[in-house]
């Protein structure tokens, strides 16, 4: 392997003394937990600063500061990976104070949110980060004392030798631990989990003092002094162009420093054509905004609309499909036998984002540098699209990360990084852009809409032998829009004996993206809809269908760069969730029913039962949802594991119930959360979270639990009901029944 910024595999950790008398641990993290050498000792200069890629930073006083490097935006990695060094280095909790790290791609490696990737990324590097710490410090004890470091025992940052009852604090050791050589991490002994202090234990978050008390965290506090305030203008239809705009009458309006037209380009995730408006404050911005008046020249996407991407689905799902990305057997005369065929079309529709902060990026350029104070889930990428769109070197450019209220994938994309850098440099003054609500929500990156033709077929047994998906979805030629794909892997391939996976796409025009458990938060929801018709059709109880489905699974390993969908994990969970549910025990009243689903994504295994009522009226009431989840072992924090869980689970409870975004000539119709409802607290019904424990290593979370929720509250209502729910959101079906 070569290197990356000057550093070698060889290169893992580094210690050196610093002012003071404390002693800095670094860390070189290589991309997915990639395969980590040794290191060799590294001391700075009496009085030098920090040596780069500091994750570990011990005073005198045995305080401990660790750094958190990935961007917190409510998932729980500022809290949850210091844990990791923590435990491993065998200090107490309360001694430690975490820092939020800005971008450093010379200390830091994966400096990223989404995909759930923190965990599997960093489980192995951080515990060696602690225990590679711990060992220098115990040496440093050993050799103080004349001692084998063997006989030494480390708690509470403390290094004992219980046969002479002698003891000393980590920050006694300092010096001593700065001078030695590193030892490879891949060969320093790991805790045994029996021994974990921390790891396994209910931690709150680290922020949560300060969020409570409403202390500045998030980028829309950000203040710098100096500061104007800015709103950036953009065409309601996506990549439309500035034709004029009464530019001489918003400038004269009360606190306006400055009104521009920015050309941008044409990248949807880039830097698009507007207006920016820059006051005194964001109030006066805001109000000189509703005297803006712009002629635009809208583009092609003005044609596009909800209503004809439904249509032109239509027609495509009765022609020919344009490709085949899997076939199995001979689906066609497998179908033409079948003892039962079941055929049904499912659809969902563009989904929002919908953080609470709205996007937001303080910025000032000065003397040909740019520093940026902001949430984004891919700060390196972020920076990259500032530097060459502004034409700044990256290495001139500063991003600073603050703590994101939400993300969920929105903030993958960098679009308002850039508006900010640009608007910065335009007028040379500290700025703070900040999106309104209507903003956000017609500017997201959406979940893309899909449509689903299908038709599976049962034996005389009730097996499923025969599954046929037309899916229809958008891109162009053998490219899908971004997040609009699927995989061929996709479950139930590889359990149906005749299987057939065909795909047609259309233009779009519209932003999409990532959203919380990306693709799988729709895919989920129109096949373990669809199995639950195929489970009626045979006469099968639901999880018992499901069982027989995974009897006859294609073994795999599960792991590799691609981990494969391994059915003994998911019949553990569907077993647990079963049996913690009193699945087929329970004795319901009339209106009411229970659904099953189950999905694997993100290298978790999900399976959930939700417990759903149905008035009269048609009015949906989630009563209890069950869940059972595989993602490893250990839970690495139980209280954020557990709240990252039930978090996912009313999230997707929500966009089941009432979200959706339509497109009407091009352009957003909702334009904020009196249109888009979140699932609002009398809605949110208990969910009971229970984790297997596997033999595998620890994994992500804030998205795999999201997935089987939608598909188990339909298949309940189906339950209670006796209707089918084939396309989303609820609030567009009539479920009122017969009072006669």
């Amino acid at each position: 392997m070569g290197t990356t910024a000057g550093l070698t595999r060889r290169q893992f950790l580094r210690v050196s003394g610093l002012a003071g008398g404390g002693l800095l641990l670094a860390t070189w993290v290589e991309p997915f937990g990639s395969a980590l050498g040794g290191a060799t000792a590294f001391a700075a200069e009496p009085g030098a600063g920090f040596t780069p890629n500091a994750f570990v930073r011990i005073a005198p006083d045995g305080r401990v500061t660790i750094t958190a490097q990935n961007p917190e935006i409510g998932q729980g990695v500022k809290t949850m990976l210091p844990m990791l060094i923590a435990d491993e280095l065998d200090v107490d909790w309360k001694s430690v104070t975490i820092e939020q790290a800005p971008l450093d791609t010379v200390r830091f490696q994966n400096q990223l949110a989404g995909g759930s990737t923190a965990t599997p990324n960093h489980w192995l590097p951080m515990r060696r980060a602690g225990a590679v710490a711990r060992a220098l410090l115990v040496a440093a004890a050993a050799n103080t004392w004349g001692v084998p470091a063997s006989e030494c025992r480390t708690a509470s940052g403390v290094v004992r030798h219980p046969a002479s009852r002698r003891s000393l604090p980590y920050g006694k050791l300092l010096a001593g631990a700065a001078s030695l050589p590193v030892p490879d991490p891949e060969t320093v002994k790991l805790k045994d989990p029996a021994d974990f202090k921390i790891i396994g234990t209910r931690v709150p978050g680290v922020d949560n003092p300060a969020i409570v008390r409403g202390q500045p965290l998030y980028g829309i506090d950000m203040s710098v002094p100096g500061m104007l305030h800015a709103t950036f203008v953009k065409c309601p239809v996506f990549a439309g162009k500035v034709a004029g705009a009464n530019l001489d009458e918003v400038r004269s309006q009360p606190g306006v420093r400055h009104a521009f037209v920015v050309e941008g380009g044409a990248a949807l995730n880039g830097l698009l054509g507007g207006v920016a408006i820059v006051a005194d404050s964001w109030w006066a911005a805001r109000r000189a905004r509703d005297t803006l008046r712009v002629t635009w020249d809208e583009g092609a996407t003005a044609e596009q609309g909800s209503s004809t991407f439904a249509e032109r689905a239509a027609e495509l799902t009765r022609a020919a499909p344009q490709r085949s990305l899997r076939l199995d057997g001979d689906p066609t005369a497998a179908l033409a036998s079948a003892h039962r065929v079941v055929e049904a079309d499912y659809a969902y529709p563009f989904l929002a984002h919908a953080p609470l902060e709205p996007m937001n990026c303080t910025a000032h350029f000065k003397d040909g540098a740019l520093e940026l104070w902001a949430l984004t889930q891919t700060p390196q990428r972020g920076r990259s699209l500032v530097a060459s769109t502004l034409g700044i070197p990256e290495d001139r450019i500063t991003i600073h990360l603050t703590r994101g209220g939400g993300g969920f994938g929105r903030r993958l994309n960098n679009d308002y990084l850039v508006e900010a850098a640009w608007i910065a440099k335009e007028i040379g003054v500290p700025v703070k852009l900040l999106w309104t609500r209507e903003d956000d929500f017609q500017h997201d990156f959406y979940r893309p809409a899909g449509f689903h033709h299908l038709r599976g077929g049962v034996d005389a047994g009730g097996r499923l032998v025969a599954w046929r998906d037309h899916f229809v979805s958008f891109g162009e030629g053998e490219r899908f829009a971004p997040s609009a794909g699927i995989s061929p892997n996709e479950f139930p391939a590889r359990f149906v004996p005749h299987f057939a996976l065909d795909v047609s796409v259309m233009p779009l025009g519209v932003p999409t993206g990532a959203l919380r458990a990306p693709g799988s938060n729709g895919l989920a929801f129109v096949f373990q809809s669809f199995l639950d018709e195929l489970a009626a059709a045979a006469g099968r109880d639901p999880v018992q269908f499901r069982y027989d489905l995974l009897s006859a699974a294609e073994q795999g390993d599960g792991e590799g760069p691609a981990p494969r969908f391994v059915a003994a994990r998911m019949r553990g969970v569907l077993e647990r969730v079963a049996a913690r549910s009193g699945w087929g025990k329970r004795s319901l009243p009339s209106g009411t029913g229970m659904g099953v689903a189950f999905h694997f994504s993100h290298r978790g295994y999900f399976a959930e039962v939700v417990q759903a009522s149905v008035a009269r009226d048609g009015a949906v009431r989630a009563e209890h949802v069950w869940v059972a989840g595989d993602i490893g072992s250990p839970i690495i924090n139980a209280s954020g594991g557990e709240h990252q869980v039930q978090g996912a689970v009313l999230d997707g409870l929500g966009a089941a119930l009432g979200q959706e975004i339509t497109i009407e000539r091009g352009r957003t119709v909702q334009a904020g959360f009196h249109e888009y409802p979140l699932l609002g607290i009398r809605q949110a019904p208990p969910v009971e979270v229970e984790f297997v424990a596997s033999g595998f290593p620890p994994t992500g979370l804030g998205e795999p639990a999201l997935p089987p929720v939608a598909p188990a509250l339909c298949n309940a209502i189906f339950a209670a009901t006796g209707t089918r729910v084939r396309s989303l959101p609820l609030s567009r079906h009539s479920l009122a029944r017969d009072t006669r």
